[in-house]
């Protein structure tokens, strides 16, 4: 396609691509179209190398490559110091200093082990705002922590925001104007960076921002599918704290190592206070003094002083493989050039559709779908949209049926039902013809519909 040889950044051959004979749709080795980074970046294909030079040590010297990998001459890291070199990698995709980032645990257990340190309720200051169809793992975590400070009713604390009625987003506007309504009792803004459902960016740095102009709310935030899809600044933002999962545009494999990060202002070093309180374990004591088990706990300063237990070798390299990737691109901001191409160019093929119901179009339809996803201006997505499918004439069952043909020809991407199919380019692999055959065989479904 002409756009590929225009823009042919890509690192696609970095990357294994399953194939129609792979996942069973055929005898061919045509590679198939994967759009769904979203949900599950492909691998790497160094990724292989690196998890089995760790087997090789686990195999041949065992306990003795935590102090002393046998490939250490080869650049291979002893297993107590596995996540370091991690950092530096890390600390530019989220606009993080170093010592505010950790590899650990998984998304929803940096979001627990986060809301006990920072979420205090008092009297006075105890709601929480996070948006209504946040990610139900989030809820949870919400819902429980209440629970555990003797809040009988938790849903007296949410403020749970949405969209208006008749839209598919959520307004700043909205968010900040809650913000100050509610910012006599608001102990806590925790929202998604991009919205898993509806694809919606939020403008992390104005929200922060705007809850900081009053005392005492503290901010943070869930990143799962904001990490390698959209420039972030969290240090310069000021956000308190934030998670995310690797698994996603990180591509780390399948429940890979989570991360999290903690602002300078919370963590530096004061004599006259205690460290803050935290769900804390050996790894995220003095490194000096870890093997003296002693019973006193001296937290390292900085996000790496919230670790608990030492972090499996495995998931760390897999991570590691991914991230030297974007190294290689010249950075998130290079990715998320890539990324704007990609998705306008398969938001400007959707909305020539047939198919495609523009909110201000008013002849009936059999079927058709809208985009949910902002896409008036590049602030207001990262790299998903998400695709909405009905009927003005009482049709049913219009989005299994396109969600099934598209995957039977070779279309990756995933489903939210009843109604939602999200489609998201991830820029390290995907391509301008993947789009396009994307879009295509969604317009043969309809077809066929």
């Amino acid at each position: 396609m002409e756009l590929d040889g225009e823009y042919p950044e890509s690192l696609r051959d970095e990357f294994n691509i399953p194939t129609f004979k792979s996942m069973g749709l055929s005898s061919d080795d045509k590679p198939v179209t994967y759009l769904c980074g979203n949900s599950l970046g492909l691998m790497p294909k160094s990724t292989r190398n690196s998890i089995n030079a760790e087997l090789d040590a686990w195999s041949d010297c065992a306990v003795e490559s935590h102090f002393k990998h046998p490939e250490e001459a080869r650049g291979k890291v002893p297993w107590v110091s596995i996540d370091l070199p991690i950092l530096p990698l890390l600390a530019p995709i989220v606009g993080a200093q170093e010592n505010e980032v950790a590899v650990m645990n998984s998304l929803t257990a940096n979001l627990n082990s986060l809301l006990i340190t920072f979420y205090k309720p008092t009297e006075k200051r105890f709601k929480i705002l996070f948006e209504k169809g946040s990610f139900p793992s989030d809820y949870y975590a919400f819902y429980n922590q209440c629970k555990i400070h003797g809040i009988s009713e938790p849903e007296n604390v949410f403020i749970q925001i949405e969209p208006r009625e008749g839209e598919t987003y959520i307004r700043t506007q909205d968010i900040l104007d809650t913000i100050e309504v509610n910012q006599d009792e608001l102990a806590l803004v925790c929202l998604s960076g991009v919205q898993y459902y509806t694809g919606q960016y939020f403008d992390i740095g104005r929200i922060t921002s705007f809850a900081h102009q009053f005392p005492d709310i503290l901010v943070g935030w869930d990143l799962a599918h904001a990490v390698g899809n959209v420039p972030l600044q969290l240090h310069d933002w000021g956000v308190d704290f934030a998670c995310w999962c690797s698994y996603k545009y990180l591509n780390a494999g399948p429940g890979g190592i989570g991360g999290l990060f903690v602002h300078s202002k919370h963590t530096k070093p004061d004599p006259a206070k205690e460290s803050l309180p935290r769900l804390a374990g050996w790894w995220g004591n003095d490194p000096a003094k870890r093997f003296q088990m002693l019973e006193v706990f001296e937290p390292i300063p900085g996000a790496l002083g919230f670790r608990q237990s030492n972090p499996s070798v495995i998931d760390t390299v897999a991570l590691r493989s991914s991230l030297e990737l974007f190294a290689k691109f010249n950075g998130i901001n290079e990715v998320r050039k890539r990324s704007l191409l990609l998705t306008n160019y398969m938001t400007e093929l959707l909305e020539a559709s047939k198919y495609y119901k523009h909110p201000l179009r008013i002849e009936k339809l059999p079927c058709f779908f809208t985009i949910l996803t902002p896409t008036s201006t590049d602030e207001e997505h990262g790299a998903q949209l998400s695709l909405y499918f009905d009927s003005d004439t009482g049709k049913e069952d219009i989005m299994p049926k396109v969600f099934q043909y598209l995957h039977d020809h070779g279309v990756i991407g995933d489903a939210r039902r009843p109604n939602v199919i999200r489609l998201a380019p991830a820029p390290l692999y995907n391509t301008f013809s993947d789009v396009y055959i994307a879009v295509n065989a969604l317009n043969e479904a309809m077809d066929k519909l």
